[in-house]
C-alpha cells in the first residue's frame, strides 16, 4: 500500500465527516444566530430560549438529512472495506 492511497483515504474519511456533519451543524447555526438575534432585539436573556430552538433544529436536520448521512457512512465503510486487501499486501 502505497502513499497514494493513505492519502486518497485521508482525503475521503475527511470528506465523509464534513457531508455528514454539514447539514445538523449548518442548521444549529442557523438556529443558534436566529434566536441570539430575536434575544438581542427584544432583550430577553433566558437559557431555555436558546436552547430548545437549537435541540429542535437538530432533531429536524437528522429528520431531513439522516437517509443521506447513513448513505454516506455506509458507502465510506464499504470503500475502507473494499481496501483491506490492498492494505494487506
Amino acid at each position: 500500500m502505497n502513499a497514494d492511497l493513505y492519502l486518497k483515504l485521508t482525503q475521503t474519511a475527511i470528506e465523509t465527516s464534513v457531508f455528514v456533519a454539514l447539514p445538523i451543524l449548518g442548521l444549529g447555526l442557523a438556529a443558534g444566530l436566529s434566536v441570539s438575534i430575536f434575544q438581542a432585539a427584544t432583550q430577553i436573556n433566558d437559557a431555555s430560549l436558546a436552547f430548545i430552538p437549537k435541540i429542535a433544529s437538530l432533531v429536524i436536520a437528522l429528520m431531513l438529512f439522516g437517509n443521506f448521512m447513513v448513505s454516506k457512512l455506509v458507502l465510506f465503510t464499504q470503500t475502507i472495506y473494499a481496501q483491506i486487501p490492498h492494505a494487506i499486501q
